[in-house]
């Protein structure tokens, strides 16, 4: 194209660098300051990811074993079928979450700064 100099393409570059640099910050959660554990609807524990600890939360098929280490939470065993919430792996930032419906049992991961952003509240 005979329209754009060498000078407007490190512009458009730039410019692409620093959107995609804004969005991956406005889209993610700061990182996780606390827990929150939810067992049959009702707040469980609110405890913060910086104590390593394991939490047993009971549920209506069991006890989930809800692990805590290095700023960072999973849940480790679980009495569910699919176990689909231990596939989740572990949570670090503020706004991740792990479901373990079968067991009415759910962890959140909350930060100093809110929640970071997903495709339902967008």
């Amino acid at each position: 194209m005979k329209f754009l100099k060498p000078g407007d393409y490190a512009v458009l570059m730039l410019g692409a660098l620093l959107t995609a640099l804004l969005f991956a910050h406005v889209l993610t959660g700061g990182k996780g300051a606390t827990l929150l554990i939810r067992a049959g609807g009702r707040v469980f524990l609110q405890t913060p990811l910086s104590a390593d600890q394991i939490i047993r939360v009971p549920g209506p098929l069991g006890v989930s074993l809800v692990e805590i280490r290095a700023g960072r939470a999973r849940v480790a065993q679980d009495p569910g079928p699919l176990q689909i919430c231990v596939h989740q792996g572990w949570l670090s930032r503020a706004g991740q979450a792990a479901l373990c419906l079968p067991n009415q049992v759910s962890i959140e991961v909350q930060g100093t700064h809110g929640k970071g952003y997903d495709s339902l509240n967008y």
